[in-house]
């Protein structure tokens, strides 16, 4: 680790990466780090990466295990909750109908399966289940959608990850006698709804700072509260049961990796212990879901962001919206095998589906130089409207700038309507951008959070809107003083030879899980070896690491870098050559025996043309 004077650190920028990415450290405090070291017996590479993510030297031990008696929040930090769970314990007390509207994605089928397997342990009714349809009713609800849940006989109905600007639905959904409660967490205007209530931590008068839950997070905030409120009056005698609501806890994980929000505060705690309850594969419908994809891991946000997630998503996007919902709220595990088979059919479409549209995006974003705009936005009329999230995910990702893709379909008035949705980067709020498009006449209805949104929009007002949210997009880089896509914060530097087992378990075991604001940790290796690169599968580049100075190897791989400068660079290096890895690690599991694994993500010569050392680092660093 690089060592400095006695407050905070200062460190070398690193420029012109092979990646042509910036390289930063991020600044940390020494005495917190000492304190750490000292007090708590924290490896100093772990502990100035705690120390630059600002934890506290005392608030160490509690961020490396949260224990959900002592961390979880009280859900009645949440504005109006207490009224609420009093309202709908009252409610379930009278044996009134209650049915739930959820959005299609996978954070909407969690939180409509954490309500509906709570109502059913409650012995409620069971709740009728409405998920619209992503192409034939966009998102958010609908008044055809409320009335159908009225005609099933629902006089309550429990909105889930969506509503909270759903002005002119919820005002005819209260005419027509549905009272509706909102579960959601996207961003809320300074006028809300006209809902019984909306429990949103966005929600501008709310001071709970839970704005990092997922919808599913505050479902399931709002089970404890309703659950508290029924206890209050007496509804678990005679024998009745409480619901095991820990039982819930791996939905609530599964739901907040998928979504993208902030892997925070309680986020992080909810998923923690999530993963753990996933683990003993209590929810059939999960477990058919692994079986079917020949999935055995180990659950982690990997699992849930690659094998489940996209399977879950893969019915609404070919028009069978409802399945990952009723997939897991299933109890039947001959039902959850069918559902399982159906979804993971529908996946495999969806792949090919996908690689085409993405195919055609990259072309359109070539052919017009898209890539030099603040936002990149691209349409067509034959994409599929289920697609868009993903392909503009991966355009964010290949062109590190915020991308919407969109297309044109008929809407509920049979007109047509451009339906997209967006993606983003640090730096730049999608909810935000889009909230105000709407504000200023360019969209029909549009919002989301930070990172992620949907919107739709009448097909004349494509152009205005294209300028729009480029412009906006600009303007919240300049006003944050945020670059977009060229920085790459390291959590440190270290040399190879201070790489051990234990520290890295520690980092994968305890400072984890990792997401949005809480990333992956990266650091710097200094002063490097790279030899006997090759080409593994189809395009990643493996090779072995070793210290300027000689002593043990590492396996690296550099993923899918096979046709990169990075890649490229690792293929050609001589024995001699002597680089900074910009990396993460990992723990490689093999016949018994734990070693460390290089993930390289990028590379800098650390010998210039001339022989001189480039970006020198201090001969006191110890890693």
């Amino acid at each position: 680790m690089v060592n400095a004077d006695d407050s905070a650190m200062t460190f070398p920028v690193f420029d012109h990466s092979l990646l042509k990415n910036r390289w930063a450290i991020a600044p940390a405090d020494n005495d917190v780090i000492a304190r750490m070291v000292r007090v708590h017996g924290v490896p100093e590479v772990v502990a100035h990466m705690l120390a630059a993510r600002s934890i506290a030297a005392d608030g160490a031990l509690s961020f490396l295990n949260p224990r959900l008696a002592t961390d979880l929040p009280n859900p009645s930090a949440l504005r109006d909750m207490d009224a609420m769970a009093g309202y709908v314990a009252d409610a379930i007390i009278a044996g009134r109908h209650i049915g739930i509207f959820a959005d299609f994605d996978v954070d909407g089928a969690t939180s409509a399966a954490i309500l509906t397997r709570f109502l059913r342990q409650l012995g409620a009714p069971e709740p009728a289940l409405y998920i619209p349809d992503r192409q034939a009713e966009g998102y958010g609800p609908n008044i055809n959608a409320m009335m159908t849940l009225k005609g099933q006989g629902a006089t309550l109905v429990l909105m889930a990850d969506c509503g909270t600007t759903a002005f002119d639905v919820l005002a005819q959904a209260k005419q027509a006698g549905i009272d509706v409660v909102i579960f959601d967490h996207h961003e809320a205007e300074a006028t809300l709804p006209d809902a019984a209530f909306v429990i949103n931590p966005k929600r501008q008068d709310d001071s709970s700072n839970l704005r990092m839950l997922a919808a599913c997070g505050v479902c399931f905030m709002a089970c404890i509260a309703i659950n508290r409120a029924l206890r209050q009056r007496e509804y678990f005698v005679n024998g009745r049961a409480e619901p095991v609501l820990k039982d819930m806890l791996d939905l609530v994980a599964l739901g907040t990796v998928c979504d993208m929000v902030p892997m925070t505060g309680p986020n992080r705690l909810l998923t923690k212990a999530g993963f753990i309850q996933m683990a003993q594969w209590k929810n059939i419908g999960l477990k058919a879901l692994c079986d079917v994809a020949g999935q055995k891991a180990t659950p982690s946000p990997e699992l849930a962001g690659f094998t489940l997630g996209p399977r879950i998503n893969a019915g609404s996007r070919v028009h069978q919206s409802d399945l990952g919902a009723r997939l897991l709220a299933c109890d039947d595990p001959e039902e959850a095998t069918r559902i399982a088979w159906v979804l993971e059919d529908c996946n495999d479409r969806r792949r090919s589906l996908q690689a085409e549209m993405l195919a055609s995006a990259v072309r359109k974003v070539a052919d017009n130089g898209l890539d030099t705009h603040n936002l990149i936005f691209v349409s067509d009329p034959d994409w599929h409207v289920g697609l868009n999230g993903l392909v503009a995910g991966q355009l964010k990702e290949k062109f590190g700038k915020p991308a919407c893709v969109a297309t044109f379909l008929p809407g509920m008035n049979s007109e047509m309507e451009g339906r997209g949705s967006g993606r983003s980067v640090a730096g730049v709020n999608m909810a935000s951008a889009l909230i105000a498009a709407r504000h200023a006449g360019h969209l029909v209805k549009g919002g989301g959070h930070a990172m992620a949104g949907g919107f739709t929009f009448a097909p004349d007002s494509e152009t205005a809107l294209r300028s729009f949210l480029s412009e906006h997009a600009a303007q919240q880089v300049a006003g944050g003083a945020v670059a977009i896509g060229n920085e790459e914060i390291a959590d440190g530097i270290v040399t190879l030879k201070a790489v051990q087992v234990a520290a890295v378990k520690l980092l994968e075991d305890a400072v984890g899980p990792f997401g949005v604001d809480h990333p992956e940790p990266q650091f710097i290796i200094q002063s490097v070896r790279i030899r006997n690169a090759g080409v593994v599968g189809k395009d990643h580049v493996r090779c072995f690491l070793s210290d300027w100075q000689g002593g043990s190897s590492f396996k690296g791989i550099a993923w899918r870098a096979l046709s990169s400068p990075l890649g490229q660079a690792m293929m050609a290096a001589s024995p001699d050559d002597l680089y900074h890895v910009l990396a993460e690690f990992r723990i490689n599991h093999w016949q018994g025996v734990d070693k460390v694994d290089v993930v390289i993500k990028d590379m800098i010569k650390a010998v210039n043309a001339t022989g001189q050392a480039h970006y020198p680092v201090s001969a006191t660093n110890t890693g």
